[in-house]
């Protein structure tokens, strides 16, 4: 069975943690662990998210030279070399002899006319509380919005993926048995020049948007998005709280979730699955066997 993974950005650096080093390299090796044990049956894609780590980024360059900030798509592609190296060194360190592992920077087209440049979604970066929030958006002129836990984060534009820049490539080392690392926090956002050429623009995609795109130009057989949370809520946060174990795109479409965090991957499991996958499935990282073989986590089949 062929599985594109999406490992979210919270579940390889937990929220609350420390965003140091340490704290990434040995979630990154709990990572591996649950990412080999699929490997041992299965031949994985791994995609991942970067939204902790491209804030931390943004603030080690605004605190170096405050009035001359890096851009996104390049700050998009150091986190994704930087956590491919880690996912790509560990996953090696535990899987069987003789597999392969290759991680790929990935550049994704974008529509420079998308809605979504003008309403910001996407949060990045630490947690802060209500007085820090206040200080770094009139520090920054970011833009910031209250999370599910009370904070505040720093939210950028999330673009639609319109074309996996490199796809050739991805699907030659994946028909070669390679286990490869790309579409990194989405992909690095890019669109189309007048002259015809690409050029990096301020964004993050979504990388269960991303993946779910790359799962259907592979013909994988599943889509799975591993993070922090064990499964998709119904009416998250009131006294009506529920968790969906199974249900169909056409009954999510009646239910709302949060456009910056569970909705794109409502909108990904959707789309995967009416393209002709067979399952997409949302869960906690460590329910990885347990979701794919339907015993946790939400399933999404038509």
């Amino acid at each position: 069975m062929r599985i594109v993974i999406a490992l979210g950005g919270n579940a390889l650096l937990k929220h609350g943690e420390p965003m140091t080093y340490q704290a990434q390299r040995t979630n990154v090796r709990i990572a591996a662990r649950a990412l080999a044990d699929l490997a041992k049956d299965h031949q994985i894609i791994v995609a991942h998210g970067n939204g902790p780590q491209v804030g931390l980024m943004a603030l080690q360059a605004a605190s170096y030279a405050p009035q001359a900030l890096w851009p996104l798509d390049v700050l998009g592609a150091e986190t994704e070399g930087m956590i491919g190296y880690l996912i790509e060194q560990e996953l090696m360190n535990v899987l069987p002899a003789g597999v392969n592992c290759a991680t790929l920077l990935t550049r994704v087209e974008v529509d420079p006319n998308d809605t979504a440049f003008d309403q910001p979604t996407k949060p990045i970066g630490p947690t802060y509380t209500a007085e820090e929030g206040k200080l770094v958006r009139a520090e920054h002129l970011w833009s910031m919005v209250a999370d599910q836990k009370g904070g505040l984060r720093r939210v950028v534009p999330s673009p639609q993926p319109q074309r996996i820049l490199g796809l050739a490539a991805i699907k030659l080392l994946v028909e070669a048995g390679v286990c490869v690392i790309c579409a990194g926090g989405g992909g690095i956002p890019v669109v189309r020049t007048g002259k015809g050429g690409m050029e990096g623009v301020e964004a993050v995609i979504d990388k269960d948007r991303t993946a779910a795109l790359l799962a259907q130009e592979l013909k994988a057989d599943v889509l799975l998005m591993l993070t922090d949370v064990v499964s998709v809520m119904r009416d998250w946060g009131t006294a009506t709280e529920a968790a969906i174990s199974a249900i169909t795109p056409d009954e999510l479409d009646g239910l709302n979730f949060a456009p910056g965090s569970m909705g794109p991957k409502i909108e990904a499991a959707s789309a995967f699955v009416r393209s002709g996958g067979s399952m997409a499935g949302i869960g906690a990282l460590h329910h990885a066997r347990a979701i794919l073989d339907g015993h946790a986590g939400t399933q999404v089949r038509m």
